[in-house]
């Protein structure tokens, strides 16, 4: 077992474990804040006209998406999250540096997001970006790394394959 462990832990450097934990303990750390605000105050945050700090539990996956019941679908979607979380560690290994940057923030956001449900059955959401009465989806700060992580990934992939035909 120790083996296999300092086996990931090579393949995984420090940057990227400071990287998870940094994104792990500001997503906690403003969880836990907006909670507290919100279960003392009774009421949401103003922040401007185009965003507030409100606090939504989700049961479903990111940006609210597939909200449902802590009964089986909920159950059968915090387990693929977990496998989902095994696959990037494994693709972590086998990466180069940058994709392990990249997966790292989705690691990170996924991590947060998994804890949230262990802890609370739902993930607190409360980034309510707004305009005039069109609100997109309530988010959190792992869901920002989560996409921001794919999103990287996604344009390297990209501008990777164009450079390759070139």
């Amino acid at each position: 077992m120790n083996e296999l462990k300092n086996r990931i832990l090579n393949k995984i450097n420090i940057l990227n474990l400071l990287i998870i934990v940094l994104i792990f303990v500001a997503d906690r750390f403003s969880k836990i804040k907006i909670i507290n605000y919100v279960l003392s105050n009774n009421k949401s945050i103003y922040v401007n006209d185009y965003l507030n700090l409100e606090l939504v539990w989700n049961s479903g996956i990111g940006f609210g998406l597939l909200n449902l019941d802590a009964g089986i679908w909920y159950h059968f979607i915090s387990l693929i999250i977990f496998f989902v979380i095994l696959a990037i560690i494994y693709l972590m290994i086998k990466s180069s540096n940058l994709d392990k940057i990249f997966l790292s923030l989705v690691l990170g956001g996924a991590l947060g997001n998994l804890y949230d449900r262990a802890l609370y059955f739902s993930v607190p959401d409360f980034i309510d970006i707004h305009f005039n009465d069109f609100h997109w989806f309530t988010f959190n700060i792992a869901d920002i790394f989560i996409s921001l992580g794919i999103i990287l990934i996604l344009l390297k992939e990209v501008f990777l394959k164009k450079h390759e035909k070139n």
